[in-house]
């Protein structure tokens, strides 16, 4: 299952910047992992954001939702999830 996700990260003024650093750098190599695995398929980032969109390639919802809570990031983050499906349209025959 191919999912769009909308990441906006809010860190909160004050917090501590060395636990910031290394939440980013644990949110790093975590993705890291799951763009090997293939599970987070593309990132893009959002101009003048923090944030980014991403597409997902997942077994289920709730595989996806376990993902997500679990970033370390997660806590200040704002998500958006939508559902994706292939095209009739499309030149491809397959969703890349």
């Amino acid at each position: 299952m191919l999912f769009k996700v909308e990441m906006i990260v809010a860190i909160p003024p004050g917090f501590d910047p060395a636990e910031a650093a290394r939440l980013k750098a644990e949110e790093k190599a975590r993705f890291q992992e799951l763009q090997a695995a293939g599970t987070w398929r593309h990132i893009w980032r959002v101009v003048g954001q923090y944030a980014n969109v991403s597409i997902f390639d997942v077994a289920s919802n709730a595989e996806l939702h376990d993902l997500l809570i679990g970033l370390p990031l997660y806590p200040f983050m704002t998500v958006t999830v939508t559902a994706l499906c292939r095209h009739p349209s499309s030149a491809h025959d397959d969703d890349r």
